[in-house]
């Protein structure tokens, strides 16, 4: 079994007061958890233990190195604040070769995004891209990318650095900073960041956008919250794939596995419950009831990923506090929920590892399937709820032309999702036979319902 390497980070990281609070669904407090087999090796089990000499936390007169985040240090009494995260970030630029960290951005208010980069240099083997909190204020999986890229940042173990030697981690650790600052779902203009991945109008999306179509990545891992509704939608963590019917079949496929083999799996050995987002289900049988989000739509980072070619999972933890213990100490809950994504996380990387082939088989073939230029386009549905006659173009157009107007409103947008035109007259035409050709139609066809302008359809191939 290839070892995992989020359980290595774990003994690693100078935090280990960060576990689940006792309370329904949770190991009691002290019990030992469940471990995977490479850690339950006695051999093994004692060269991590004294490769986490070294990291343990540094008297109080020394600076403590690794460097801590703001959570960490009040014990998850209160969240990182802005200064204390660019402090963090710098410290572990400066600490570790392995890291770079660049600004890819400016919101309206003049709060950097940046983007960290971890482990091998381009071109890498495989790439990952950690997208954490989009919206403001879901700030676990925040907290969750910070002390996940120092731990790999640090890590000696021979697992973590081998998973570095052939893996880029690029972490976008606050995708969303106005909205953190001011504990917003949304931007400084109140814009949701992550209903804006195909018109890209914010500074937000359009970074996110750049990174994907310049880095390529070939998973998009999604770090959310949520409101629980008891009893029917009140899980530790809630997971969900691509569903828009466009994702083409193996990158749909591998996104699945991540979601149902590895990052569900791990959620499950560390105690948490996991479920399905957006779907209410019967506490008592586990059937399904009905869907309240989680559908198909373009325009959300989880379906945009899976247009762009890459694995994509959302991962959503339970805001709400679990036990009476939790609704008394603010900082038991956030622990919990913080917790809960870097257990998450450990799934994700043991899928990176041990998936490595087929998931890079996945995003080629979806990198190259819309050079054939061929089958229906969905205007609409998921894959579990099938488009209706009039969202599907049965018979795609062989691109849409733009005339001057339109191709200056739009020609930046495009450019950002990695499409590509050339001049045509005054205007502009966009052939569909070009990588990103299920994606073309969702944003110029005047049927699709996100579409940044209406192009005319060309059909004398």
């Amino acid at each position: 079994m290839t070892p995992r390497i989020t359980r290595a980070l774990r003994m690693l990281s100078p935090h280990p007061w960060l576990g689940p609070a006792s309370g329904p669904g949770r190991p009691p407090s002290g019990a030992p958890r469940r471990g995977p087999a490479v850690l339950r090796r006695g051999a093994a089990a004692a060269v991590l233990a004294a490769l986490a000499a070294p990291f343990a936390i540094a008297p109080a007169e020394a600076a403590p190195h690794p460097p801590r985040t703001g959570f960490e240090t009040s014990h998850g009494a209160r969240w990182t604040g802005p200064g204390e995260e660019q402090t963090f970030l710098g410290a572990v630029d400066r600490g570790s070769d392995r890291v770079a960290v660049e600004r890819i951005g400016t919101t309206k208010e003049g709060r950097p995004l940046q983007l960290v980069r971890i482990g091998k240099q381009r071109p890498a083997t495989t790439t990952v891209l950690l997208v954490c909190s989009q919206h403001g204020d879901e700030p676990a999986g925040r907290e969750a990318c910070l002390t996940t890229l120092r731990d790999l940042a640090f890590a000696q173990d021979r697992a973590t650095r081998a998973f570095l030697s052939r893996t880029t981690v690029l972490v976008l650790p606050t995708a969303n900073p106005d909205g953190r600052a001011a504990d917003t779902r949304g931007n400084a203009d109140g814009v949701d960041v992550n209903r804006d991945h195909i018109a890209l109008k914010t500074a937000e999306g359009r970074a996110i956008a750049a990174v994907v179509r310049d880095e390529r990545p070939d998973v998009i891992y999604d770090l959310h919250e949520y409101g629980a509704t008891p009893p029917y939608y009140d899980k530790d963590l809630f997971v969900l794939w691509p569903r828009n019917l466009n994702v083409v079949s193996p990158v749909h496929g591998v996104s699945r596995v991540l979601s149902e083999r590895y990052v569900r799996p791990a959620a499950t050995r560390d105690g948490y419950s996991s479920g399905h987002y957006g779907i209410w289900t019967d506490p008592v049988t586990g059937d399904p009831i009905k869907q309240t989000a989680g559908d198909g739509q373009e325009r959300i980072l989880r379906n945009a990923s899976g247009l762009k070619h890459a694995a994509g999972l959302l991962i959503e933890s339970r805001i709400d506090a679990l036990s009476e213990a939790e609704k008394a100490d603010r900082s038991l809950n956030q622990r919990r929920r913080v917790d809960s994504q870097r257990t998450a996380l450990g799934g994700l990387f043991d899928f990176t590892e041990e998936q490595r082939a087929r998931l890079r088989a996945a995003t080629a073939l979806s990198r190259a399937a819309g050079f054939a230029d061929r089958g229906p386009v969905y205007l609409g549905g998921a894959d579990n709820d099938p488009a209706g006659p009039g969202e599907i173009l049965t018979d795609p157009p062989c691109g849409y032309r733009l005339d001057a107007a339109q191709y200056a409103g739009v020609k930046d947008e495009l450019a950002l999702h990695g499409v590509r035109s050339h001049r045509d007259g005054d205007g502009a035409y966009v052939p569909l036979r070009q990588s990103a050709r299920n994606l073309i139609p969702l944003l110029l066809d005047q049927r699709a319902t996100y579409s940044i302008t209406h192009g005319q359809a060309n059909t004398a191939c």
